[in-house]
């Protein structure tokens, strides 16, 4: 599938891939549940590097950008940097609204090693300020552990 193709694409800078949860879609029109998880990378690509990688990853998977937030193959986002920030129109690091997605902070807080991101986002004064929103909108049915000979 077109996560399993995703992770296989960032090639040997993966070095930590989350379970995968189903969550309902945020904002847009009615639509399916989404397939998520999230990947750690070590790599020295600048976040505009991440993103255009991201994108291609995307064109791979045939997403087709026809409605904001509507239905996709796969959807990339560069979440966290350590060390680094950006603010661009295009692109905003750290990702301004992961505190508020379950579809991060679930897989999240669920399975992956301590980095400076989990650390950073996952202390209590952080995640007791997160759950209730996260709690409003999170409706993760089920979860998987990432295998990848079965995506």
């Amino acid at each position: 599938g077109f996560l399993r193709g995703a992770v296989l694409g960032l090639g040997d800078e993966v070095e930590a891939v989350s379970d995968v949860f189903e969550t309902d879609p945020v904002g847009g029109p009615d639509q399916g549940a989404y397939l998520n998880l999230v990947v750690l990378l070590r790599t020295d690509r600048s976040a505009r590097d991440l993103l255009a990688l991201g994108q291609h990853l995307e064109a791979e998977a045939e997403r087709v950008r026809e409605v904001r937030w509507g239905p996709r193959t796969l959807d990339v986002d560069v979440l966290w940097i350590d060390g680094e920030a950006v603010d661009e129109p295009d692109l905003v690091v750290p990702h301004p609204r992961m505190l508020d997605r379950a579809f991060v902070m679930v897989p999240l807080a669920a399975n992956m090693p301590p980095t400076p991101c989990a650390t950073e986002i996952l202390a209590p004064a952080t995640w007791a300020a997160a759950v209730p929103r996260i709690w409003r909108t999170l409706s993760c049915r089920a979860y998987m552990p990432y295998m990848p000979e079965c995506m």
